[in-house]
């Protein structure tokens, strides 16, 4: 069983491959606004390194959001062609719980407009809704394991092993029944965003 996991929803261009239970390829590079430009290359010379042809893919994950609006949708548009022409089976995950892992943690991403997007985690399930949060509102305690953007609230950056999320969370994988109709998970319009006092 071979699954090609994408995240192209934040900062990085992850992708990956699993066979079996075991990650044998990944690339995670950071590069902002530039992922639709690399993201075949990496794809290609992964596939190419692994003798894998495209119909060995027995199905692909990727992340449906929230993050960057274009983003996110470079990763779930190759991967809605690929599984509808092929016919393999779509899965999806949650940004900031692929971040997350099976971590205790809060996730931190930029959700730009200094706004962040955040929620809290067991074990690879969130114990809050994901929301965008402004900066200075951000609610932390010291013995929070913070995730993601740490810069946003004055913390060290603290990115994980994105692959080896995307095989840890393999029973969180949801299975899309319709690609045709799987859209990026956005948070309300901007307005909505604000927190009132």
């Amino acid at each position: 069983m071979i699954t090609l996991c994408m995240d192209t929803s934040h900062k990085f261009l992850a992708v990956s491959m699993i066979k079996d239970d075991q990650v044998i390829a990944s690339v995670q590079e950071d590069c902002w606004k530039k992922q639709s430009e690399y993201i075949f290359p990496v794809i290609t010379k992964m596939t190419e390194d692994n003798n894998i042809r495209p119909e060995d893919i027995d199905n692909v994950v990727i992340t449906k959001g929230p993050g960057s609006f274009t983003g996110v949708r470079i990763a779930m548009t190759i991967a809605k062609v690929f599984c509808a022409m092929a016919g393999k089976q779509l899965y999806t995950l949650e940004t900031l719980q692929l971040y997350a892992g099976k971590k205790d943690c809060t996730v931190l991403l930029d959700a730009r407009g200094k706004r962040a997007y955040t929620a809290r985690f067991h074990d690879g399930k969130p114990l809050t809704e994901t929301a965008a949060v402004p900066l200075n509102e951000i609610e932390l305690s010291d013995e929070d394991i913070v995730i993601g953007d740490g810069h946003l609230a004055g913390l060290p950056d603290n990115y994980p092993d994105l692959a080896e999320n995307f095989l840890a969370l393999k029973n969180e994988w949801k299975a899309v029944e319709n690609v045709h109709l799987l859209t990026p998970e956005y948070l309300k319009s901007t307005s909505d965003y604000m927190v009132k006092k």
